[in-house]
């Protein structure tokens, strides 16, 4: 007899094993043991055991949803930008002009602990209450040794304290700091010899981001970012051709990045690079969305080359305030040409993927996380349907209901 913990009946299963379809099983059934799933299928099929069973009271259960891409560690914010930008102001010339990240890093520099930790948790428990089972945090808003390990303390901290898988990501190259401008080559220095050896001694981060784009850096400073970051067993991503092409993506598929992301301007070379290494596609709708972008990533180019597409909130204090990843998947089919099942795979299998968790997490599979989501709707597609509204019955973490 098996030894199951825990047997979860009375619902549907949308499994998203396969990548053509929702791979669903009618009144289906998830047996979990130590975190982990350890059999699923039909109810009617289940072997004999004498675990505790627990009825879901009908409903669809997906896999837990993954936010890729997130900056949900910050101190104030910036609502006077997002009033500019209705006004006509673009977001590079806001960005040029003292406000953008660097307005974000004056804030987060000043924040303590308490203060960062406090009000990410309720950024973080949004998501949450929204579906997310786990979600990826990344710094950025530091831009020193200090605070960026400050950010991601805080960012470990979440996870340890909310019922979520977290990652962490170091993303000191996102912006250029004050104390730096003109000298964009000393603070790659500081950021290769000095922030990302540190950050990862002390085991803080998981991956290394950087935002490759002419309000940031050039390819040859990211490469040497990715470098050190490889240099240092830390996997690399990318924020790339959100404003305009510099050839990041091509560069994030030459050092296998786990993802490149945001792509409005991706080139069809690019594209290609991304699809052979294996690239993970990050969409980023509501970014798109709040800053009235009219360049549309080249979604069906990446359909057609077979990259995997993920979809994540971009959650931030400046070009994305996004606290629902329902919505974004919403969105993406809306503006993007997404389908419902696109836009399931892409907070699922494919958005776990992005975060260097594809063997672990995004499909209700044995040995898989036992972290999955039971929605109030009558087919899968309505998570892609409903704009807002409390969708969530029941929402599991290593098998335990929370």
């Amino acid at each position: 007899m098996p030894s199951f913990d825990t047997v979860y009946v009375g619902f549907h299963a949308a499994t998203m094993v396969s990548s053509i379809d929702y791979d669903s099983i009618k009144d289906a059934a998830i047996a979990v043991e130590n975190g982990h799933i350890a059999w699923i299928g039909p109810a009617s099929e289940l072997p004999n055991h004498d675990a505790t069973v627990v009825n879901l009271g009908g409903g669809w259960v997906t896999p837990g949803l993954v936010d890729c891409h997130t900056h949900l560690v910050f101190g104030g914010d910036r609502s006077a930008e997002y009033e500019m930008r209705l006004q006509g102001l673009s977001y590079e010339v806001i960005a040029k002009s003292g406000g953008g990240i660097v307005s974000t890093v004056t804030d987060t520099r000043k924040a303590s602990v308490e203060e960062l930790l406090t009000s990410a948790k309720k950024r973080l428990q949004a998501l949450m209450a929204d579906g997310v089972t786990c979600v990826e945090v990344k710094s950025g808003y530091g831009l020193d040794l200090a605070t960026e390990e400050k950010m991601l303390r805080v960012a470990r901290a979440l996870g340890d304290q909310l019922s979520v898988t977290l990652r962490t990501t170091c993303l000191a190259a996102h912006a250029l700091p004050q104390e730096y401008q003109g000298q964009a080559d000393a603070y790659i220095d500081l950021v290769c010899e000095e922030i990302i050896p540190t950050i990862a001694k002390a085991g803080l981060a998981d991956a290394v981001d950087g935002f490759c784009e002419s309000i940031a850096f050039s390819v040859a400073q990211i490469e040497r970012v990715f470098k050190t970051a490889l240099a240092h067993n830390l996997p690399v991503k990318l924020h790339a051709e959100q404003l305009s092409n510099l050839g990041g993506s091509g560069l994030a598929a030459r050092y296998k990045a786990l993802s490149s992301d945001h792509l409005e301007y991706l080139s069809d070379i690019d594209a290609k690079a991304m699809a052979a290494a294996g690239t993970v596609a990050v969409i980023l709708p509501g970014a798109f969305f709040c800053l009235k972008e009219t360049k549309l990533p080249p979604i069906q180019r990446l359909r057609d080359l077979g990259v995997p597409m993920a979809i994540a909130s971009d959650s931030n204090p400046g070009s994305a305030p996004v606290l629902s990843l329902r919505l974004m998947m919403s969105m993406a089919c809306t503006l993007f040409g997404f389908t419902p099942l696109e836009a399931l795979q892409g907070v699922t299998r494919h958005g776990a993927q992005a975060l260097g968790l594809g063997l672990s997490h995004g499909q209700l599979k044995v040995g898989y996380a036992a972290d999955f989501v039971c929605w109030d709707i009558q087919k899968p597609a309505e998570l892609s349907y409903w704009l807002g509204g409390q969708l969530v019955k029941h929402r599991a973490v290593s098998g335990e209901l929370t």
